[in-house]
């Protein structure tokens, strides 16, 4: 293995991590603030990235597809809330699982009804089309690299958002204590509102920006829900650091491991079974990954800060 292939898939890890936090910063504050398990989270990354695609084939944009995978996201996210979670917060968690559960049917079902059964493409722009040049003589596509950029810079606003302004104010009084917040005349009611459209939207711009990788189709979002999930059990729930670090640590195992391990078994089992072996195990990382972390520390790496 070459340094320049080892370069390339640690950029890899790091384009799929950011991706990840999109996805899990949105539902480790739904799950921080509002206590609610929402397995309908993956089905607003598919509304995203179904959008994405129908404005970008309508229109050519790819800015506008962004923008109307956002705000269908958002929209789709405030009207869940409405309609459903909101009837959900003082009911178990059992039926916070049963309810998203069936969220999860009626989406991909309406999918599948508006856009029928075949995958959409989302085709990149002649402006973050072909490989970028890195120091080193490194070549690299310039999408992957601009998603790399774009997700840290989203990553530096939510935490501006959560640290620096009276919505993250609110937000980060309504994880610590609902009631009282709600006793000093803040709109708990609303602050779910807006904090469920913007995880919401959160999780739709990600799966647009997928999208132009990979095929849109419907059920994309339940694997990579699986993956946030672990991201956010591996940071501490309802931290935004902890996700933004255990995305990136997902990502960086799960590309590395598939790359590496494969070829340590090659290494020390002469068989034809080697490269299997290593390949399966290297499946299996992140979730070893997600077990020794709480092992070592049962609330995530950053379990009880924001």
């Amino acid at each position: 293995m070459t340094p320049i292939l080892f370069i390339e898939q640690v950029l890899n890890g790091l384009q799929f991590g950011v991706m990840l936090f999109l996805m899990a910063a949105g539902l480790t504050l739904v799950f921080g603030v509002m206590g609610l398990i929402n397995l309908a989270h993956g089905s607003l990354y598919m509304v995203g990235a179904f959008a994405a695609a129908a404005v970008a084939g309508a229109t050519g944009s790819f800015l506008l597809a962004l923008m109307a995978a956002l705000t269908a996201a958002a929209a789709a996210g405030a009207l869940v809330e409405l309609v459903v979670i909101r009837r959900l917060y003082a009911r178990d968690h059992l039926d916070q699982v049963l309810a998203t559960f069936a969220l999860i049917l009626i989406f991909s079902e309406g999918t599948r009804w508006a856009f029928g059964s075949f995958p959409l493409f989302l085709d990149l722009p002649g402006y973050l089309s072909g490989p970028v040049t890195l120091p080193g003589g490194i070549e690299y596509p310039l999408y992957r690299l601009t998603l790399i950029v774009t997700g840290l810079v989203i990553a530096a606003g939510l935490f501006w958002l959560i640290s620096g302004t009276r919505l993250g104010i609110r937000i980060r009084a309504g994880e610590s204590d609902r009631e009282m917040i709600a006793a000093l005349g803040v709109d708990i009611s609303k602050l779910y509102t807006v904090v469920f459209a913007l995880g919401a939207a959160l999780a739709g711009l990600a799966g647009a920006m997928v999208g132009a990788i990979q095929s849109v189709q419907v059920g994309m979002g339940e694997p990579v829900l699986i993956l946030a999930f672990v991201v956010i059990v591996i940071g501490g729930i309802g931290s935004i650091k902890g996700a933004l670090v255990g995305a990136l640590l997902v990502g960086l195992t799960d590309t590395l491991g598939g790359l590496l391990l494969p070829e340590v078994f090659k290494l020390f089992m002469e068989t034809s079974a080697a490269s299997s072996t290593g390949s399966a195990l290297a499946s299996m990382l992140i979730y070893i990954l997600m077990a020794g972390v709480l092992i070592w520390k049962p609330q995530g790496l950053f379990g009880g800060q924001t």
